[in-house]
């Protein structure tokens, strides 16, 4: 791959995740502030990234492996979503938000299969030459968090009170708007499907890889992969309210600990299956998420600050062990008949049904556990998830058989 086209696809991946790291971190928060939103509304304003999954695969494959470039759709997509921005920086109203907030979704989550698919049109040998590209998406989004609170101080109390978390729409939308025009001078990515073939349903959405449910370890995992997304909202939706309530200076900006953490544990992932196999290494996963919310449930933003940030950076393990681990398995056991089907099943039942269930059960908790002055019982907010996250762990190691998988964990990594 020649310097040009590296350096394009590095900036197409940096405001990618620029975009979404510059407003979603913060969603919480401004709901809560800005809108004055409950716990149900705000997770059904979050619940829009999980139609939005849902949607995602037919606008790929009715649309952008048949019809139309890819790098074509990627800047229409992010025109019109910087248009919608737009209307979100604007609007006053919980329910107005809401029908905008949904547009952007349905039409941002196709854009990540899509700059995927921009980018390995370009690669030789996509497994040693993607993690340089992808890289920049996860810096991207590091440098949201990191702008956002100490170059802009929009998450400080006083730009808070002032109603300055709305201005994250205005900088999503701009790079949008960036990413919009330059994704025409992306490389070209056409179609890699006729206009003319059959569509079959089962094909975009992954069912095919159903099949696959037919062995009770990749039954166990599948299932395993729904319920722990149920506590995974919990982050998505709490965590930045929960950070800025407790008093931590600077959350958004400390929130991309994550990301920095995310980076390294995924380095320290073929490690990690090669020594102790897919089990141990995905139980550590479900481990992690359980660890990071008591930690949230006891620490605070002044003397015990220590452990909020240990939460945060937990990140990486909750994250890479389960998620990026669970990919490579499905791999693995896919096939190579089954195995975009597969990843596209797996994606659809965590993103899509798991977390939409998890967004609902998240509003439900904050809504019904309240201290005496109205506030949100952060306690039992963190402590339910944790116990949830507890459960799945233990039914996993439980049930899941490792036998079949530590002869595929070399070939996987």
């Amino acid at each position: 791959m020649n310097t040009t086209i590296k350096t394009k696809l590095s900036i197409m991946m940096f405001l990618e995740f620029f975009i979404w790291g510059a407003w979603f971190v913060t969603l919480g928060t401004y709901l809560a502030t800005n809108l004055k939103a409950s716990g149900s509304e705000t997770a059904a304003v979050f619940s829009t990234q999980s139609w939005g999954a849902i949607v995602a695969p037919f606008i790929i494959g009715l649309i952008a492996d048949r019809y139309f470039n890819a790098e074509k759709i990627l800047g229409f997509l992010h025109l019109a979503g910087a248009f919608l921005m737009y209307q979100m920086f604007v609007s006053n109203d919980i329910t107005v938000f809401y029908t905008y907030v949904l547009s952007y979704m349905i039409l941002y989550m196709p854009t990540l299969a899509l700059v995927n698919s921009v980018a390995f049109n370009q690669m030789k040998d996509p497994e040693k030459e993607f993690a340089s590209i992808r890289v920049w998406g996860t810096i991207g989004w590091i440098v949201a968090g990191l702008a956002i609170s100490y170059l802009f101080h929009w998450d400080s109390v006083d730009g808070i009170s002032a109603g300055l978390l709305k201005n994250t729409f205005a900088l999503a939308g701009g790079a949008a708007l960036l990413l919009g025009f330059f994704s025409f001078s992306l490389p070209k990515t056409p179609p890699k499907v006729a206009s003319t073939d059959k569509i079959k349903i089962g094909d975009i959405l992954g069912l095919d890889a159903l099949k696959l449910l037919k062995d009770k370890n990749f039954a166990i995992f599948f299932i395993s992969s729904i319920l722990i997304c149920i506590p995974l909202a919990f982050y998505y939706q709490n965590a930045h309210p929960f950070l800025t309530q407790a008093g931590l200076e600077n959350p958004t900006g400390k929130m991309a600990i994550g990301q920095v953490s995310e980076t390294l544990f995924l380095l320290l992932l073929p490690v990690f299956f090669v020594r102790f196999g897919f089990k141990k290494t995905i139980l550590l996963g479900m481990l992690a998420w359980a660890i990071r919310y008591a930690l949230f449930a006891y620490g605070d933003g002044q003397s015990l600050s220590f452990m909020l940030i240990i939460g945060i950076a937990l990140h990486g393990i909750c994250y890479d062990f389960f998620f990026v681990a669970g990919q490579i398995y499905t791999n693995s056991k896919a096939g190579e008949k089954y195995k975009s089907a597969a990843q596209g099943l797996i994606t659809l039942a965590t993103y899509g049904i798991g977390m939409l269930v998890g967004f609902m059960v998240a509003g439900f908790i904050t809504d019904n556990y309240k201290l005496a002055d109205g506030s949100a019982d952060w306690k039992m907010v963190w402590i339910i998830p944790a116990a949830i996250a507890l459960a799945v762990f233990l039914l996993f190691g439980l049930v899941f058989s490792d036998t079949a998988t530590t002869e595929n964990k070399a070939t996987a990594v």
